[in-house]
């Protein structure tokens, strides 16, 4: 009894042996990509974070100094970008719940069958695919209120009874940036969701027909579950792009001080006023508040698989 069972410890061990080999050869196939990743993004993380400790100038005469938190603590009393704080979250919530919702029906009318769905698919597109700075451009030239064909069109439809200033006016300012990112986002949204819905078996609907359920229910019970995944991911990617969202900020305001994101600002203190070290300050205070965010969306889709 004893002769038979003694073998089984040495499979063990070879069993084992053969796991680290695989291991350490899985490592090494992974070193030249993590030099990558730490040349590209680790290096210049630990640059910033150094120098946000500093009070370095570009082009600045005097030597760059240590000064610990001083940047911080002054940016926590900064105004103004407490200002570009708030006013990127709030664009933040307003494009990436108008671009989940609408990309979400996109994708289920795409997902189901009919005649020219190929073409559709193809033609949703060409707004994601339009460089981001030729759009914000094409659409302020659209916007503007001498020439644009948006007032052209609202007066002579009666719409407008005049032309209204919806980039320079502080009431609509937001809403245009955030409706042209809807426009241009809202496709790559769909496209992703989409991707998420081509997964789920069809047979699960099969079965739920069967069984009499309804398509509202077949969304709620079947949809919607399956599609978290793809749905915390789209999330994800959003909430990062529209956090440091830049280009659409500048095309539209420039640098005017109540209409800056935190990007703009940053990139502001940072190349325009030359503050190398609270620039950087600047740019670790996004990376945790974005980081934040991230944190929050896994949490709570945690939770709720829990």
């Amino acid at each position: 009894m004893s002769t038979v069972a003694a073998p089984a410890p040495r499979r063990r061990r070879r069993r084992t042996k053969l796991q680290r080999r695989q291991t350490r050869l899985g490592w090494l196939l992974l070193v030249p990509s993590l030099a990558v990743v730490a040349f590209v993004a680790v290096y210049p993380l630990s640059k910033t974070v150094y120098q946000s400790f500093t009070d370095q100038e570009f082009l600045g005469l005097e030597p760059t100094k240590w000064v610990g938190l001083h940047n911080y603590r002054t940016l926590w009393h900064d105004t103004i970008f407490r200002d570009t704080v708030v006013l990127t979250i709030k664009f933040t919530a307003i494009t990436v719940g108008f671009e989940f919702v609408l990309g979400l029906i996109i994708a289920l009318v795409v997902n189901s069958g009919f005649r020219g769905r190929g073409v559709m698919r193809a033609v949703m597109l060409v707004p994601w695919a339009i460089p981001t700075v030729v759009a914000a451009q094409m659409w302020k030239w659209m916007l503007d209120d001498t020439y644009g064909v948006i007032n052209d069109l609202g007066v002579r439809t009666h719409i407008l009874s005049h032309s209204h200033a919806w980039i320079s006016d502080p009431a609509t300012s937001l809403a245009s940036v955030c409706a042209v990112d809807i426009w241009k986002t809202t496709p790559f949204v769909a496209l992703l969701l989409l991707a998420g819905l081509q997964v789920i078996p069809n047979d699960l609907y099969e079965a739920a027909s069967v069984d009499g359920a309804n398509k509202l229910q077949q969304f709620w019970r079947i949809t919607l579950p399956l599609l978290r995944p793809a749905i915390l991911v789209t999330l994800i990617f959003r909430t990062l792009d529209a956090l440091r969202v830049f280009d659409v900020f500048y095309v539209f305001f420039g640098n005017r001080l109540n209409a800056q994101s935190m990007a703009v600002y940053d990139q502001s203190t940072t190349v325009n006023d030359g503050h190398v070290g609270y620039g950087a300050s600047m740019s670790v205070a996004i990376f945790l508040i974005i980081s934040l965010f991230v944190v929050i969306y896994v949490t709570f889709v945690r939770v709720g698989e829990e």
